[in-house]
């Protein structure tokens, strides 16, 4: 009989259910403290914003979500996380959306493998988290919320964008390959080559030719994780399979220069940058 029920339940692809973080942590990353003088806080006035949890196959993984309080449904974003996880500073870039007239949202995307927040050791992070959450877990989840964001009657879906900063800008790449209804992606200083494994089958280069929404690439000509060769390499891709992506390479700067809170932080490129997100968004549909 037991056999029999398990015929007719439907199988997630994700059976693991022992989810690490079943909440976001406080604050910035351990791994990124102390931040900089120059760090940006986005007030919450006139918004809705705060921490939430979002269905996914599995389970429930933590989130955080704003948007203006009054009026909607308004143009929706998906801000994907850094290689730190959901730490402050990216929800205050989802604050920022919000002040701007989104819906912005940030969905906890290791939450099945390991809380970040509380690691210091860098290599460690990659070795014992990052390096262990597949990408179709990660495009299964990025659906789900999108799926949540609509249900919420404050998203409109329709209007759908995709940010993402580091590790998520290399995902910005993948699900604009990946999600036939999104409008647009700005990746920030995301790899576009790599090793090909079980977990991670395609980069950004492989998949060049799939994209289904224009992607704006920002990245930093300084960059010592992203040569500029593969940059290079990433152009000349998206040219031969005649798409409408660009790739904006910064002289002299280096990887991170949107993070605020780090050294790493180049204000003049940054501005320049997220008015090139705006704009991008705002030629594509996304608002």
């Amino acid at each position: 009989m037991n056999s029999d029920l398990t015929r007719l339940q439907p199988l997630s692809d994700f059976t693991r259910r022992d989810f690490v973080m079943t909440s976001l942590a406080a604050g910035f990353a351990l791994a990124v403290q102390p931040v900089a003088a120059e760090t940006i806080t986005t007030d919450t006035a006139g918004l809705v914003a705060g921490e939430v949890q979002i269905p996914v196959g599995d389970g429930k993984i933590p989130g955080y979500r704003a948007h203006p309080d009054k009026g909607g449904p308004f143009p929706t974003v998906l801000v994907v996380q850094e290689i730190f996880g959901v730490h402050e500073h990216i929800r205050d870039i989802c604050r920022r959306f919000a002040k701007l007239g989104y819906f912005a949202v940030a969905p906890e995307l290791y939450a099945r493998q390991g809380d970040v927040s509380k690691m210091t050791d860098f290599s460690k992070i990659i070795a014992e988290v990052v390096s262990k959450v597949p990408d179709k877990q990660v495009m299964s989840d990025l659906d789900a919320t999108v799926a949540w964001a609509k249900a919420s009657g404050k998203a409109n879906t329709e209007k759908l964008g995709v940010t993402g900063f580091c590790w998520g800008g290399r995902i910005v790449w993948l699900y604009s390959a990946h999600n036939p209804n999104l409008k647009a992606g700005v990746a920030w200083y995301g790899r576009l080559v790599g090793q090909a494994d079980e977990l991670h089958p395609q980069h950004p280069l492989d998949i060049a030719g799939d994209l289904k929404a224009p992607v704006l690439g920002l990245y930093g000509g300084a960059d010592m994780g992203i040569p500029n060769d593969t940059v290079e390499k990433m152009q000349a891709a998206l040219k031969g399979a005649n798409k409408p992506s660009e790739i904006v390479l910064y002289p002299d700067t280096p990887h991170g220069f949107h993070a605020d809170y780090r050294p790493s932080y180049r204000k003049d490129k940054a501005d320049e940058g997220w008015k090139r997100l705006q704009e991008w968004f705002r030629k594509h549909g996304v608002s």
